[in-house]
């Protein structure tokens, strides 16, 4: 398993359209791709479980990916997180 964290910078925290995106960018790989923020997690590929976590801007979440790619999807994530929120 891999894992990163990874503090919120958009001032909208995660919010419906680009969590609509990370959603995609983690059905991209066969992991399991997890967000976890004060003791809960949610599936990151599901779009209502992401919603749920409500993580606002200056929160810290830790995303981990286990699987056969979960080196790539780690990756993928980094990028996507920094690159939109």
């Amino acid at each position: 398993m891999k894992e990163f964290k990874y503090t919120l910078t958009d001032p909208e925290g995660i919010h419906a359209r680009p969590a609509g995106e990370l959603v995609k960018k983690a059905k991209e790989f066969e992991s399991a791709v997890t967000i976890s923020k004060d003791g809960k997690s949610a599936d990151a590929k599901r779009l209502f479980a992401l919603m749920g976590l409500a993580v606002k801007q200056g929160q810290e979440v830790v995303v981990s990916a286990e699987g056969p790619d979960e080196d790539a999807a780690i990756e993928a994530m980094s990028e996507f997180m920094k690159a939109n929120l």
